[in-house]
């Protein structure tokens, strides 16, 4: 496809996916019109770069829909400035317009995962679970994905007044959750139901019952 075969089905994506679903930070739908996702996208997989749907990836991947991306970026809050840890950065694309909209973005992914490749973006390889403590504290934690809990390992790497975005999967459910963290503890509110990507290596801690 050519570039401006690109452009306009990115200006459809913001119009009818982003603007229609709560997507009312100005900034977020800016950079969203911006930023090509088709550069993040595998080339064989190119024909569904804008589509209202999580785009598979090699090693049992996927790329979050870009109403996902844009309901993140939404809560974040994102300043110019932001330290941010991100996890499950996957083939960039989040990565990118967190580093175009001023971040300072940390980006962990699987060894082995898929190749990342932006501009100012350090990138990390390792357990998600474990993030990168190195760059601690951060300013925000996104999480490019759905856990069943956000691990302690990540708390403890968040500055006080830290924003969180996730995905939280509760009882089968995936739920879009953004919160703070306050005097050392973290307070997630859930927003909306919405389908998100799984991502591995968060399962919550098993309790038993009788």
């Amino acid at each position: 496809m050519s570039e401006q075969t690109y452009s306009s089905m990115r200006t459809a994506m913001v119009e009818s996916q982003l603007r229609t679903s709560d997507v009312d930070d100005q900034r977020v739908i800016a950079v969203m019109a911006r930023v090509p996702r088709e550069d993040y996208v595998p080339a064989e997989r190119r024909a569904m770069t804008y589509i209202d749907r999580p785009i598979p990836l090699n090693g049992g991947r996927a790329l979050n829909a870009p109403l996902v991306t844009g309901r993140l970026l939404k809560e974040a809050q994102v300043d110019a400035g932001d330290k941010v840890l991100l996890i499950g950065a996957a083939t960039g694309y989040s990565a990118a317009l967190l580093a175009e909209m001023g971040a300072q973005v940390t980006a962990v992914e699987e060894e082995g995962g898929p190749e990342i490749a932006v501009p100012g973006v350090t990138v990390v390889r390792g357990t998600l679970a474990q993030g990168a403590p190195d760059g601690a504290p951060y300013d925000i934690l996104f999480i490019d994905g759905a856990v069943e809990e956000v691990p302690a390992a990540l708390v403890q790497q968040l500055a006080d007044g830290a924003r969180v975005v996730t995905g939280i999967i509760d009882r089968g459910v995936t739920r879009l959750c953004a919160g703070r963290m306050v005097g050392g503890a973290l307070g997630l509110n859930s927003l909306a139901d919405i389908e998100m990507v799984a991502l591995p290596g968060f399962g919550a801690a098993k309790t038993f019952t009788f």
